[in-house]
C-alpha cells in the first residue's frame, strides 16, 4: 500500500484535541438553547469544509455512563437513526481499533460512510474518544455512498460530579463534494442540536437497556475481552481527501424528510 502511515495518537495527540474543545478563539457561536451550544469554523468556503463543535450540559448523566454510551456498538445500533451500517474491523491496541460507519445524510445528499482508527483514553476526570480516517485495502469505496473523510472527529466527557457530565464533540470531517451553503447552515441549527439531545436521551436508557444485553461486556473498559482480530498497523495508511472522488452537490435544493438525522460518527 502506498501512501502515509497511519498512527496511533499519543498522550499528547490526546491533550491537543481537548485544548481544542475547550477553545472558543476562532469558534462562531450558532446555536445556544437548553444547555446546548454549537459553534462553527468555516476553513474553505467553497468546499463546503468546516469544523463543528457542541457542547452539551447533561445534569442528569454521569461520564462513566455517558462514556459507554458513546463506546457500545450493538447500542448504537438501537439509538442511532441515522446509521445505515457500523462494525468494527479489527484492534490495534488495547485502545484503539479500527471500525466502518455510514450514515444518512439530508435528502437529496448521497449517504457517505467512513473507515476510521479509534483511539480512546481516560485523562483524570475526562474521557476523550477520538478518530480520523484511514484506508484498508479490504474496504475500499462502495458505489452507492460517497466515500467521506474524517481529519478528526471526537468525543471529550467530563465528569461534573456523581450525575452530571459535560459533552463536547468536535468534528472536521471533508464531505468529499461542493456542498450548498444550507447543509452547513442544517447541521449547525438544527442536525447537530437534535443529534445531542439523541445521545443524550440514549443515556438515560442504557442502563436498563444493558442490565438485558450482556451487562459485563464492556471491551472498552476491559481490553481482555475484546473479540477482534489483531490488525497491523502496516495494513493501514492515512486517507487523504485529494485521493477520493469529488462530488459536486452544491446545486441540490433541500429537499422533504421524513426524520432527517445527525452525522455524528
Amino acid at each position: 500500500m502506498s501512501g502515509e502511515a497511519a498512527l496511533i495518537p499519543d498522550d499528547g495527540a490526546f491533550s491537543d484535541f481537548r485544548n481544542e474543545c475547550l477553545s472558543e478563539e476562532g469558534w462562531s457561536l450558532t446555536y445556544n438553547k437548553s444547555g446546548t451550544t454549537v459553534w462553527v469554523q468555516i476553513l474553505e468556503e467553497e468546499k463546503s469544509l468546516h469544523k463543528i463543535k457542541c457542547r452539551m450540559v447533561c445534569k442528569d448523566v454521569s461520564a462513566e455512563s455517558m462514556y459507554d454510551v458513546l463506546h457500545d456498538i450493538e447500542y448504537r445500533r438501537k439509538w442511532d437513526s441515522n446509521v445505515i451500517e457500523t462494525f468494527d474491523i479489527g484492534k490495534l491496541t488495547v485502545n484503539a481499533d479500527v471500525g466502518y460507519y455510514s450514515w444518512k445524510c439530508p435528502k437529496p445528499l448521497k449517504n457517505r460512510d467512513v473507515i476510521t482508527l479509534r483511539s480512546w483514553l481516560p485523562m483524570g476526570n475526562d474521557y476523550i474518544i477520538m478518530n480520523y480516517s484511514v484506508k484498508h485495502t479490504k474496504y475500499p469505496p462502495k458505489k452507492d455512498l460517497v466515500r467521506a473523510v474524517s481529519i478528526q472527529t471526537g468525543y471529550l466527557v467530563q465528569n461534573q460530579g456523581p450525575a452530571c457530565c459535560t459533552l463536547i464533540y468536535l468534528a472536521q470531517v471533508d464531505p468529499k463534494g461542493s456542498l450548498p451553503k444550507w447543509v452547513v447552515n442544517k447541521s449547525s441549527q438544527f442536525l447537530a442540536p437534535k443529534a445531542m439531545k439523541r445521545i443524550h436521551k440514549a443515556c438515560m436508557k442504557y442502563a436498563d437497556w444493558k442490565q438485558k444485553h450482556n451487562p459485563g461486556y464492556k471491551p472498552w473498559l476491559y481490553p481482555e475481552q475484546n473479540p477482534l482480530p489483531s490488525i497491523p498497523l502496516g495494513e493501514l495508511r492515512i486517507q487523504h481527501a485529494e485521493s477520493l472522488e469529488n462530488i459536486d452537490e452544491s446545486s441540490l435544493t433541500e429537499g422533504k424528510e421524513e426524520h432527517s438525522d445527525d452525522e455524528a460518527n
